[in-house]
């Protein structure tokens, strides 16, 4: 019995030793299992990143400079000299930009010091690109002018839920010729995470009443570093050709120049691209009319000139008359410091609260006698208001 007791015993030392030595492999083995799992998943983050720059890569280009653009629903009419016309310019954001929305990419600081930065990277809702597009489209046709240069009209975007921009407002312009020039062709922007910006193909909607004999899309220079050139707009402006009765042209120009632009190094590149065409088509006797979103302050009065609870923007550039060539000018608002034309996007609007200022406008050749008002839409559609331009061309 003694003999039996002593072999239990050596057994169950045993038998705890290999539970003792079982459970540390056990413990090694988890803990190698562990670390072979978390490198797994960081190996498969990896490659869906590179992937990811791989797709983006791959989707991207640019559009060629000088690519002609084509005309639709040509008109026969042709500008006289000394009649009145009119042009509106108005950026309609997309149909995203109603009183509560805030943009992700905006950002901006409160008085009180507050950091603040947009919240959605698509437009809140199908519903709500229907309502603000048909708004702006609403507004656009009470104005009822001879010409429109619209910006930021998307023809088929993940963040406009995919309406026909393009395709709903020309259903409401019957007379009119119109152009249309993409600016805006990205592949798949997975960010921000919470609300994907998406897949964009969006550009500037042009429409005229008279005669347009040639179009052609002009590439503005823009930012080629690594990230930004994936998110930022393929920048550009439509440059359309209507013959005047004197045997001269009026070179009428949609433009949409770079926001996002830290130091102004890309809008200053961008400016003397613009600058150089209106001065070589001035040089001809031609008369030039360039309107559009700016994304300058249009002269140092209106930069920080409307009741405000925010800090002076990063983002604003100034733009005055000494950074244009000779014979042209700004035509300032008549009502420039009333009504502004943009607002700050990185908090909801608040009359009085917002950054405002005036962006968007015209400028035009001293052969263009040529008066604007700001449409005061209270911001209803866009984060734009509209300008009105009343102009003759003179001998």
């Amino acid at each position: 019995m003694t003999y039996v007791k002593s072999m239990f015993k050596i057994g169950k030392k045993g038998c705890k030793n290999i539970m003792e030595k079982a459970e540390k492999r056990g413990k090694r083995g988890g803990a190698a299992l562990a670390v072979r799992v978390v490198l797994a998943l960081l190996l498969a983050v990896i490659l869906v990143v590179v992937g990811y720059v791989v797709y983006l890569q791959a989707n991207y280009y640019r559009i060629a400079d000088h690519t002609a653009l084509e005309v639709e629903n040509n008109g026969e009419n042709t500008l006289k000299i000394g009649d009145t016309y009119t042009a509106v310019t108005y950026n309609i954001g997309f149909g995203a930009y109603g009183p509560d929305y805030s943009f992700f990419m905006d950002t901006g600081e409160m008085k009180d010091g507050t950091k603040t930065s947009g919240k959605y990277g698509k437009a809140m809702s199908l519903d709500s690109v229907e309502a603000h597009t048909e708004g702006a489209a609403g507004v656009i046709e009470n104005l009822n002018a001879d010409f429109y240069l619209l910006q930021e009209v998307d023809v088929d975007a993940d963040r406009s839920y995919h309406v026909n921009q393009e395709d709903f407002i020309k259903a409401g312009m019957d007379g009119y010729a119109s152009v249309f020039a993409n600016n805006f062709h990205s592949a798949y922007l997975f960010y921000p995470f919470n609300d994907p910006h998406g897949a964009v193909q969006a550009g500037l909607l042009s429409f005229s009443r008279y005669h347009i004999s040639e179009a052609e899309r002009r590439s503005y220079p823009v930012d080629n570093s690594f990230i930004t050139k994936f998110t930022d707009l393929d920048r550009c402006f439509a440059q359309m050709r209507l013959p005047v009765e004197d045997g001269r042209e009026l070179v009428l120009i949609n433009s949409h120049m770079s926001a996002y632009d830290e130091g102004g190094t890309i809008r200053a590149q961008q400016l003397e691209l613009l600058n150089s065409v209106i001065a070589e088509e001035y040089a001809k006797g031609n008369y030039v009319i360039v309107g559009g979103d700016f994304n300058h302050a249009m002269g140092e009065e209106v930069a920080e000139g409307f009741p405000s609870e925010q800090k002076f923007p990063s983002w604003v550039a100034v733009l005055t008359e000494e950074d244009l060539v000779n014979g042209v000018r700004i035509v300032r608002a008549d009502n420039e410091l009333e009504v502004p034309t943009c607002r700050g996007a990185d908090i909801v609007y608040t009359k009085g609260v917002n950054y405002t200022t005036v962006v968007d406008g015209f400028l035009v050749t001293d052969n263009v006698r040529a008066t604007a008002e700001n449409i005061d839409t209270d911001f209803a559609y866009s984060d734009h208001n509209p300008v009105k331009l009343r102009f003759e061309l003179i001998k």
